[in-house]
């Protein structure tokens, strides 16, 4: 994190010793998220199921059906299980003074002892085994040697394949003593994913998700980011059901029983527009440098509704670590 320094004064020679103006240097990036340094890739062992792209960085492009048989969302079932605990267990080590490359080590390390692959792992190429994204980035941060400080709120996302499917899920943690507005955003991303899913219904048009999910955020004066949005999974990380997360009444395709797709809103603290960080082609971050928070589930269209496949109500509590 660049250091505060509250008694320069505009005009004052940069305190990075670049030999400008504190105004022309570092006075607007001041409390930004800097890059730390990346570890190069880890490796999996052998005995572990990989997805097709593992090796070569690129997954292939197949068709996968909407709607999933009966076997499928059983496998799914154990995969969005294991993502949930996943997650669970990674915020628990959520604390100043923790680096997010730490993070990424406990979830490598944790996913395998499950039986999986880290979904993300080489997907496209990116590094990681999972995506840490802190403070003003939205989301795909790629964890790095920074370390938490006290005050942040940090997304950790996690997908595991396993049993031939993923199960992908996230959510938003505190970071020691976090400031109000910080906590409300927070509370309000969680909030919208919960209003997503509660209109899910077989029969209905995907875009439902989105007009529940922009209305609480709306309401809260908080805006929806429209360039990532929540994606159909299963045997493939991404297919090619999309999830807008605010309203587009262009967006027709209607549920059925059997499909599965995740529900992962991006609610920032400003303007929903973003802009990429770092030129590591990953990092995306609010255009306002503003904060934004995220909370995701995998989700299964049944006869009734829904089912949650990563962890359903109990898994967001009000006891939940990112209320710390």
């Amino acid at each position: 994190m660049s250091q505060a320094t509250p008694a320069l004064q505009a005009n004052d020679a940069c305190w990075c010793g670049s030999g400008r103006k504190y105004k022309r240097c570092h006075k607007g990036r001041e409390g930004r998220v800097t890059k730390g340094r990346v570890s190069p890739m880890r490796s999996v062992p052998s005995s572990i199921a990989r997805p097709p792209y593992a090796d070569s960085g690129r997954p292939p492009r197949r068709g996968e059906d909407d709607v999933k048989s009966a076997e499928v969302i059983a496998r799914m079932r154990r995969a969005g299980a294991a993502a949930a605990e996943i997650l669970r267990r990674a915020g628990e080590i959520v604390a100043p003074g923790v680096t997010t490359e730490e993070i990424d080590v406990f979830v490598h390390d944790l996913t395998i002892e499950l039986g999986g692959y880290p979904s993300t792992l080489n997907y496209h190429g990116y590094p990681k085994s999972l995506c840490t994204s802190v403070n003003e980035v939205i989301c795909h941060g790629i964890p790095d040697s920074r370390a938490l400080q006290d005050g942040d709120i940090v997304n950790l996302d996690v997908t595991i394949y396993l049993d031939g499917v993923h199960g992908d899920t996230n959510a938003t943690f505190c970071v020691g003593d976090v400031d109000q507005p910080s906590q409300d955003l927070i509370a309000c991303a969680e909030r919208s994913m919960w209003r997503g899913i509660e209109a899910v219904r077989p029969g209905r048009p995907l875009s439902d998700i989105g007009r529940a999910i922009e209305q609480e955020a709306h309401a809260a004066r908080f805006g929806v980011v429209r360039a990532f949005v929540g994606h159909g999974i299963g045997e493939q990380f991404h297919n090619d059901i999309q999830v807008l997360h605010y309203y587009d009444e262009r967006e027709t395709k209607v549920m059925r029983p059997g499909m599965t797709f995740t529900i992962e809103p991006m609610i920032n603290a400003g303007a929903w527009q973003h802009k990429m960080a770092f030129d590591d082609g990953w990092t995306a971050v609010t255009a306002d440098g503003k904060r934004s928070a995220q909370f995701e589930h995998t989700i299964l269209v049944t006869e009734a509704g829904c089912d949650v496949l990563t962890g359903g109500p109990g898994a967001v509590s009000p006891s939940a670590p990112w209320r710390r």
